[in-house]
């Protein structure tokens, strides 16, 4: 699977399946985003022995998209922009009504402060993917 189609997967589809750390569990259903073309995560529960907090320990495990397992790596995101930006996908991608109480909560201080980005190994022959950073403008 190529980036553009893992990326485009997790756009589309309506949620994503995580097993954090490497210890073996079941698969857990979050809504994930993209932005500038980076995998997104927030927790809703926040429960002492679910997958933020593992990966606040751990932080890597296997992402399910489309039927296809990836290695990912997370990272957690401490910026403003980058969270407004999560913030605006979140409520655009599930913005039906049964949807949308739970987008505004997870864009609410205590989900917010939970945003994780998914950095995912797509294989030693496509290497790690990682999206471009934007370049600053010259004066």
């Amino acid at each position: 699977m190529a980036t553009a189609d893992v990326i485009a997967a997790v756009r589309e589809g309506w949620s994503i399946a995580i097993r954090a750390g490497s210890k073996p569990h079941r698969f857990i259903r979050v809504w994930a985003v993209v932005v500038h073309g980076r995998v997104f995560v927030r927790s809703w529960s926040l429960r002492p022995r679910g997958w933020y907090r593992t990966l606040l320990v751990e932080p890597s495990g296997v992402v399910r998209v489309d039927r296809k397992e990836l290695s990912f790596r997370a990272a957690r995101v401490r910026g403003e922009p980058v969270k407004a930006a999560v913030d605006r996908a979140y409520l655009r991608k599930y913005a039906r009504p049964d949807e949308a109480r739970y987008a505004r909560d997870l864009c609410g201080p205590r989900s917010r402060a939970t945003t994780t980005e998914l950095i995912l190994d797509l294989g030693p022959d496509r290497g790690r993917y990682r999206a471009p950073r934007a370049r600053a403008a010259r004066a």
